[in-house]
């Protein structure tokens, strides 16, 4: 596989010129009656102020969101209608589960590769606490056939086949389509598979939470997090309330698990939480930033995506993608000055740690010779992760990527890895770079 260019036809890099998101807030709290499209709204509208940049500039905008509601399936429309963009922008909206923004961020910049646009908006946003309830599937259609009766009999006919169970609201599936199996079903399967502890999970999550808290006493998170004031406008968040400040170790070890309640290890406290929030790039070709005077980030050096089995070990998908970003960028592991990895579920991210650094895996399901290397941990997750900031499924990529450019400004440039693991078998892993 030959090395990847992320640039224009004329030799500009994809430039990212700034990021930001909404503090991430837990399931049914300060977010509680804000819909992801009011979400993505406020975090565009406050991307485009503190840039400075003329709205009518923004030539794309693609826009992720997991859990879609069925009135507004186009989240990315809404979000130009909704900001002062032109309304002659392109704008569409994807899902790939929780790899989603690394997914927009990588078509908005082969729409700049291509020669489409100049400068588009990456991002995306999910809603845990605003949710589609459905109805049981007999209802509908008896909804359906009760639309096409005519007389009283009629519909009294239609009426009477429903017990009190067709009523019963139906709420969003939490499980794979294909398998049945949940994402917690599967770390708990990972956990046991590769050996992982429960101590070592509680000791991940407990230091996420630690560098969590560490890097927002420090002052580094709150430049890239916004001050959200929502409806009804009671009260405001500008700062991520799932992240425990007072983290202690002993603490993990009261809760039980939450999958396997007799043998298992993955609990609420060792996983992500439902969160809601959304996040938000703004991508440019080089020339085009320079021109406009704006400062740059970083760049994406390299990106690869990958799907694999559902079955057993779904949440893989790191260490099947990582290995491609390698080598497209043209680089190895220890290359990396910073390794930041989705954490869905420590299981699942220590099971992916694992098999970086396993030559076994590498030449059973990678087809190479030895493994890609052991992760360097003092590279490792240096802010913390997903367990402590919380993961609003589609907003969590643009939170890495604008949260790795940043800590490499303050180190100096460098080279970082972002990878993710998805529902579906799914993965994605994108280099950036910095000067």
């Amino acid at each position: 596989m030959g090395k990847q260019e992320v640039r224009t036809r004329s030799g500009e890099r994809v430039a990212i010129v700034a990021g930001i998101r909404t503090p991430f807030a837990r399931q049914s709290t300060e977010f509680a009656q804000v819909p992801a499209i009011d979400l993505g709204k406020m975090v565009v509208n406050e991307l485009l102020t503190r840039t400075d940049i003329d709205p009518q500039l923004i030539e794309q905008l693609v826009f992720g969101q997991v859990v879609q509601m069925p009135e507004a399936p186009n989240i990315a429309r809404e979000i130009v209608l909704g900001t002062g963009m032109n309304i002659h922008t392109d704008a569409y909206s994807v899902t790939r589960a929780c790899a989603t923004s690394f997914q927009s961020a990588v078509n908005v910049a082969e729409s700049i590769m291509a020669g489409t646009i100049d400068i588009g908006i990456a991002g995306g946003a999910d809603s845990s606490s605003v949710l589609p309830i459905g109805v049981s599937k007999k209802l509908a259609a008896s909804l359906l056939a009760l639309s096409k009766t005519k007389t009283l009999s009629q519909k009294f006919n239609v009426l009477k086949s429903l017990s009190v169970k067709d009523l019963m609201p139906v709420p969003p599936a939490v499980a794979e389509y294909s398998t049945g199996l949940s994402m917690g079903q599967t770390a708990e399967q990972m956990a046991k598979s590769h050996g992982i502890s429960r101590a070592d999970q509680d000791a991940l999550a407990h230091r996420s939470h630690t560098l969590a808290a560490q890097a927002w006493n420090e002052g580094k998170i709150a430049g890239e997090v916004m001050t959200a004031f929502p409806e009804p406008y009671k009260k405001w968040l500008d700062k991520d309330n799932n992240v425990r400040f007072d983290s202690t170790l002993e603490g993990y070890a009261k809760l039980r698990p939450a999958f396997d309640r007799q043998y298992g290890s993955v609990t609420a406290a060792n996983s992500t939480p439902l969160t809601d929030g959304a996040a938000a790039i703004l991508l440019m070709r080089e020339g085009r930033a320079k021109e406009l005077g704006l400062d740059i980030l970083g760049y994406i050096r390299s990106y690869a995506f990958s799907a694999i089995g559902v079955e057993k070990d779904m949440l893989m998908g790191p260490s099947f993608a990582t290995p491609l970003a390698l080598e497209r960028a043209g680089i190895e592991l220890k290359d990396l000055t910073l390794i930041d990895m989705h954490e869905a579920f420590a299981a699942q991210t220590l099971a992916n740690v694992k098999m970086f650094a396993s030559d076994s895996f590498a030449q059973q399901y990678l087809g190479r010779s030895k493994a890609i290397g052991e992760i360097d941990m003092d590279k490792f997750n240096v802010l913390g992760g997903s367990i402590a900031y919380g993961h609003p499924f589609a907003a969590t990529g643009a939170r890495m990527i604008t949260q790795t450019l940043r800590e490499l400004q303050r180190r100096g440039g460098g080279l970082a890895l972002n990878t993710a693991c998805a529902a579906g078998g799914l993965g994605a892993a994108m280099i950036l770079e910095v000067e």
